[in-house]
């Protein structure tokens, strides 16, 4: 396996330049900061997750149990950092409704329990050593506080922290959010984006929105912004 390590701290590596793994879906300008944990995104960063390069040639879970694997789902735009840990379904056969949680070889075939898939959604931000719980889906714009450990599912826009992570606080007024969800400005063309990057670089929600309804969307498409009518500054 290619292992993708680090020089700085200041290092990034997008996901879309280092993962091979068929049971992870990346989207665009997703990246990973792991020169604190030097670990390699598929091999330590994601962790119990078949389809990387030996487990594939160990075994198929699929074709010999039946099994139905859960995928890690990423999104565009989504920040990463140092000490990260996601967990997966390869150990899944750890049976709480059964009398044991021991995983018995005989046993092994009809013990696992799929999670679901965890689903990282667009523009998230997964602070520095938090834990990622099988099944989880994290909202888009969600906050992930650094060293927590994330059980359920987080809201779009909103900051949670802690061992169980619980809500902090909303990044927006609900009105400002449901604008932000209508927007989805990361599933914009980059161009567009880049010529946007000043209003997102700010709390202007408001600005952002009269650009989307006035270039962005023209009849329920997505068009590209003039960069001659720059009137949004």
């Amino acid at each position: 396996m290619t292992q993708h390590r680090f020089n700085h701290w200041s290092e990034i590596k997008y996901l879309k330049d280092i993962v091979t793994n068929p049971m992870i879906e990346v989207g665009e300008y997703s990246y990973y900061s792991g020169y604190y944990n030097n670990h390699d995104f598929q091999d330590g960063c994601v962790r119990y997750l078949w389809g990387d390069e030996k487990s594939r040639a160990l075994f198929n879970p699929s074709e010999d149990f039946g099994w139905i694997l859960d995928k890690l789902i990423i999104g565009n735009y989504v920040c990463i950092a140092s000490g990260v840990i996601i967990l997966m379904g390869g150990n899944h056969n750890h049976r709480s409704d059964w009398i044991t949680v021991y995983p018995f070889v005989e046993q092994i075939a009809a013990s696992y329990e799929p999670k679901g898939d965890t689903i990282i959604e667009s523009d998230a931000w997964i602070g520095m050593n938090a834990m990622i719980m099988p099944g989880v889906r994290i909202g888009e714009g969600a906050i992930v506080a650094a060293g927590s450990v994330v059980i359920k599912d987080v809201p779009p826009y909103t900051i949670v922290g802690g061992n169980p992570a619980k809500e902090i606080k909303k990044r927006f007024s609900d009105q400002e959010i449901d604008m932000l969800k209508e927007m989805r400005w990361f599933d914009w063309e980059r161009k567009d984006i880049e010529r946007a990057s000043h209003i997102l670089s700010s709390s202007s929600i408001d600005k952002l929105y009269d650009l989307y309804q006035r270039e962005i969307k023209t009849n329920g498409n997505l068009i590209h912004i003039d960069s001659t009518n720059r009137n949004d500054s």
